[in-house]
């Protein structure tokens, strides 16, 4: 393999790496076979496994997420891919009121061991139906769990960990990282879900952050650290199982905490992460906790609006100055 790889072409090695591995994994979306994909997320693919376990689909969300929970309660591992996250709304009933309730309403007789990729989040001027970032939609959904990695090697690692899963999962790929590069991970690479990564050490903040909120936070850090003050970097990889841990653990050092999320601040992640801070962690804090989020409003077409609407350096910047002197 390449000394580097993009996180675009880490999905199609990920998941190839778990076809070789296991002939119950399949694909199935739209546009994902002989085109490679929409994002050219799924290229190969189609050549190297063929149409018995690469299948191209309708243009129907429900028809694509239908099948594949039929076929994860039959002994088949489906790797879906949603085009775009914002279309999870169109097969919300299988994945809010079906595919998580199986294993419980069974008993645990039936499990449903599928994963449903899909393209995620703005700062690409794609409007307000195409440009959303959904994590917490389904994180209002009991039994999902909800991984959105930030880098190449993760994405590999998490993939892997995401198809053995034998409970659905919801995979984040972040639009605006598909052209970034890192080191490609060693083969049997493998991230278990839940566990977050401190990606910058510091000591006076703690900036928790997702996807492509991680490399903006890790931006916001440098620029902070000319005017002396240090930043601790923590990529939470997932939302279910939430690592809280690695949260508490770094406020311990630095006792104070600020979010970054591209999730509109109402109802965004970044407050579940802040309530269990409160409830677990309130004595370790020496400054009022905040968030950096999404506006609470449709995202616009044009980059000059769009910018005024989801996170940047500078907001997180101004933020973390606020907080350091407290």
């Amino acid at each position: 393999m390449a000394d580097v790889i993009t996180y675009r072409d880490a999905v199609a090695e990920g998941i190839a790496r778990e076809m070789r591995r296991d002939t119950s994994v399949v694909c199935l979306g739209e546009d994902i076979g002989v085109a490679g994909g929409v994002f050219k997320t799924t290229t190969g693919l189609h050549e190297e496994f063929g149409p018995e376990r690469v299948w191209d689909t309708p243009i129907s969300e429900q028809a694509i997420v239908g099948a594949a929970m039929g076929a994860a309660m039959t002994g088949m591992r489906p790797v879906v891919e949603i085009m775009f996250s914002d279309f999870l709304a169109c097969c919300w009933d299988y994945l809010a009121n079906e595919i998580p309730k199986v294993r419980y309403m069974t008993g645990g007789q039936v499990t449903v061991p599928l994963v449903v990729r899909t393209a995620n989040g703005g700062g690409l001027g794609f409007g307000a139906q195409h440009s959303q970032a959904t994590e917490n939609w389904t994180l209002t959904v009991p039994g999902l769990k909800i991984a959105a990695p930030a880098t190449p090697a993760d994405v590999i690692g998490m993939l892997a960990a995401a198809i053995r899963s034998d409970d659905p999962v919801v995979f984040f790929e972040h639009k605006g990282l598909l052209a970034t590069k890192g080191p490609p991970p060693p083969p049997d690479h493998l991230v278990e879900l839940g566990r977050a990564a401190v990606v910058r050490e510091g000591g006076d903040v703690t900036l928790v952050a997702l996807a492509s909120m991680v490399p903006l936070a890790l931006r916001a850090a440098d620029v902070l650290a000319g005017e002396g003050i240090d930043a601790e970097v923590v990529d939470l990889r997932c939302l279910v199982p939430l690592d809280a841990a690695t949260v508490l653990d770094s406020l311990r050092k630095t006792s104070r905490l600020l979010t970054v999320e591209e999730n509109p601040y109402q109802g965004g992640w970044g407050a579940t992460v802040v309530s269990i801070v409160a409830d677990e962690g309130f004595g370790l804090l020496d400054a009022p906790v905040r968030r950096v989020a999404g506006e609470c409003v449709p995202l616009p077409f044009a980059d000059v609006l769009e910018e005024q609407v989801i996170p940047t350096v500078d907001k997180v910047v101004t933020e973390v100055r606020r907080l350091a002197a407290y």
